[in-house]
């Protein structure tokens, strides 16, 4: 996402708020299709199969908040963690699909019920919004370069309206994680129509495919750090 289709206006306070508005839709029309919580309600139901209604809602909401700090994080702090840790988006790409795998093995190959019976956890104990709800999967590594390379532009592109630019960017993250949130709401109906032996089926469905879709981050990341070129499918 760049800053460079916003317009300077003559009058100061008009265009602070074309720089605002206009951040703010370009924020929404980058990271909606990246985030993509489409592809993340099947993973929220599935987890939160075995949680009671205000449970799941409380993880939906968690979740959304808990992305919305990261990418907030990222946004005014990225730069300075990026050179201080050395971490590069290929790296937090590699460790996002080893997180998403790691969720995908539990996924499809869940623990016995004798297990769980025994041990001090239970389903409605689990918490699934920071990892993998909040953290690949809606605040993902397309998601924080998104951002990344927002916070980037700004300062080169309007030195003098950053602050305007940034609140625009902010408010546009705040508004997609909003219709995320509605998203994964709604999802909550595939839990009834399902029942519980189709939601066991879904649940180690979408296990394999996030394994196969962390590997294919993995070796993305791998890929773009030595800038291998992936074969054309």
């Amino acid at each position: 996402m760049t800053t460079r289709g916003i317009r300077r206006a003559h009058d100061p306070r008009e265009g602070a708020i074309l720089i605002f508005f206009e951040g703010l839709i370009l924020t929404i029309g980058a990271l909606f299709p990246i985030m993509n919580p489409f592809s993340t309600a099947p993973l929220y139901v599935s987890l939160t199969a075995g949680f009671d209604p205000k449970r799941r809602k409380q993880q939906a909401v968690r979740a959304c908040i808990y992305a919305f700090g990261i990418l907030a994080t990222f946004l005014l702090l990225g730069s300075a963690i990026v050179q201080f840790f050395g971490i590069s988006i290929p790296g937090i790409r590699a460790a996002g699909g080893l997180i998403i795998s790691s969720v995908g093995f539990g996924m499809l190959f869940p623990p016995p019920a004798s297990a769980s019976a025994d041990g001090s956890s239970s389903p409605q104990e689990l918490d699934v919004a920071f990892a993998p709800l909040a953290m690949p999967s809606l605040a993902g590594p397309g998601s924080i370069s998104v951002v990344l390379s927002a916070a980037a532009s700004i300062r080169s592109s309007y030195p003098d309206q950053w602050r305007v630019v940034y609140g625009g960017v902010i408010a546009g993250m705040a508004v997609t994680l909003v219709i995320a949130y509605l998203i994964l709401r709604a999802a909550e109906l595939m839990v009834r129509f399902l029942g519980k032996g189709g939601m066991d089926a879904m649940t180690r469905i979408f296990g394999f495919l996030l394994i196969c879709i962390g590997m294919q981050f993995l070796l993305t990341g791998v890929g773009d750090f030595f800038g291998w070129i992936p074969p054309k499918p």
